[in-house]
């Protein structure tokens, strides 16, 4: 594998993720066959997901940018011959949990300050009932700085053992895809029923009530630190 291949690949999964991520919300907002698994009666407004296009672009093309260069500049340092996969999904877990940590109190702290809520973090809280490309919904100073929790779970993982580029690759699949997820508004029987990860409705609270629930992969950092919001029936 060269630099080269290697940010085609992590361009083009982005690219597949995200096409994945356009259907699901069309799918979402313009058919009845999800209604059933719906967690927010409120309806989507006509027009909305149109209406948001250019932010999802821009953002999407600020990741895709970040994430080509940056892995192209970063190849020479990775591992890039297939490992025992148990190595692999160790450097996984690892990146997950040190992004998650990141993205908890970063995600506090923009609701704890009075100017990063109002002018930056309330642009994503408009996003209520929110649907699968939302994710991408944000002002582009938070979207910029809510990366660098991956880049910080790649460096902790990079401590534990040589970083390999597969590790990488499966990283960006599983965090695209889980973000896409929990912006769905959807209560997917399967999908709501891993042990410790959190649900679609974890952060489908958080988006109806502004407060609590502020971890993205993980539910021990609001368990943890008291901020989780009780889920009612």
């Amino acid at each position: 594998m060269t630099a080269i291949y290697f940010s085609c690949c992590i361009v083009g999964l982005l690219l597949i993720t995200n096409s994945i991520g356009f259907v699901y919300s069309m799918l979402v907002i313009y058919t009845p066959w999800f209604n059933r698994f719906k967690i927010q009666a409120k309806a989507y407004r006509k027009g909305i997901f149109w209406k948001r296009m250019p932010l999802y672009l821009s953002n999407f093309l600020m990741l895709l940018v970040f994430s080509g260069v940056g892995s192209y500049l970063v190849f020479p340092y990775l591992e890039s011959t297939w490992i025992n996969p148990g190595w692999i999904a160790l450097q996984v877990l690892v990146a997950f949990v040190v992004d998650d940590v990141f993205f908890y109190f970063y995600h506090r702290w923009l609701h704890q300050n009075k100017y990063m809520l109002g002018k930056v973090h309330s642009i994503h809280h408009r996003a209520s009932p929110p649907f699968p490309l939302e994710y991408l919904y944000a002002h582009p100073l938070e979207w910029m700085l809510g990366m660098l929790g991956a880049v910080l779970g790649f460096a902790v993982a990079a401590l534990v053992m040589p970083l390999n580029v597969y590790a990488v690759l499966v990283f960006g699949v599983l965090r695209n895809l889980h973000e896409i997820h929990i912006h769905s508004d959807l209560n997917v029987p399967v999908l709501s029923q891993i042990p410790l990860l959190s649900k679609t409705k974890h952060h489908d609270d958080h988006h109806s009530f502004l407060e609590g629930n502020y971890a993205s992969t993980f539910i021990w950092w609001d368990r943890l630190f008291k901020t989780e919001i009780k889920e009612k029936s």
